[in-house]
């Protein structure tokens, strides 16, 4: 498959309610990714009500789109999102180091430490993404799928940025899109 060229992409995340950052953060990375490779993006965040399209027909949906000049639309699907929380265990393990075995006092800090450290509880957040890649032509299909799972990002900026960049290099390294910037650059010499 060989990259297309795109006028205007709409990036479209469907992330529900109290996620709405995360919505706004993914559609704001990657749409920032992919005008960085020279595509003109839009975000819908910015462009359309999440309920825009709720009540309409295909067929309206792609006029609007259509009319608004888009010709791909890039969505990101939140499928999954659960919290795991678990126990962990405090710590009792032997490793033969002689140089506490041979004093009483270097001994009995590192065993005690080791016997006495408490267990704890931890919560992770999974994620679990889809991503689409749709052309707008005159026969709309789909051009890539990916699923993915994040787990337990340090914060939703984080989760958003390296997922954009994740998104963005396969769909390079799967020739759906291209670096259009680095084309046109003619090289000096």
């Amino acid at each position: 498959m060989e990259a297309q060229q795109y006028k205007k992409i709409l990036v479209l995340g469907l992330i529900n309610g109290p996620d709405r950052s995360i919505r706004e953060n993914m559609e704001q990375n990657i749409g920032s990714n992919l005008r960085d490779l020279g595509y003109n993006t839009i975000c819908a965040c910015d462009e359309y009500d999440p309920k825009t399209f709720e009540n309409m027909t295909e067929k309206e949906a792609l006029t609007k789109l259509a009319n608004g000049g888009v010709d791909a639309v890039l969505t990101i699907v939140l499928l999954d999102k659960t919290k795991e929380k678990y126990y962990v265990p405090g710590n009792v393990y032997y490793s033969p180091y002689a140089v506490y075995h041979n004093q009483f006092w270097g001994y009995y800090t590192t065993m005690h430490d080791r016997v006495y450290s408490k267990g704890y509880y931890v919560t992770d957040t999974k994620y679990f993404w889809e991503t689409n890649l749709y052309s707008m032509d005159k026969a709309p299909q789909l051009l890539f799928s990916a699923q993915s799972r994040s787990f337990d990002p340090q914060s939703t900026s984080s989760l958003t940025y390296q997922y954009g960049q994740m998104i963005i290099k396969d769909l390079l390294k799967k020739k759906v899109i291209k670096d259009q910037k680095t084309e046109k650059t003619p090289l000096a010499f």
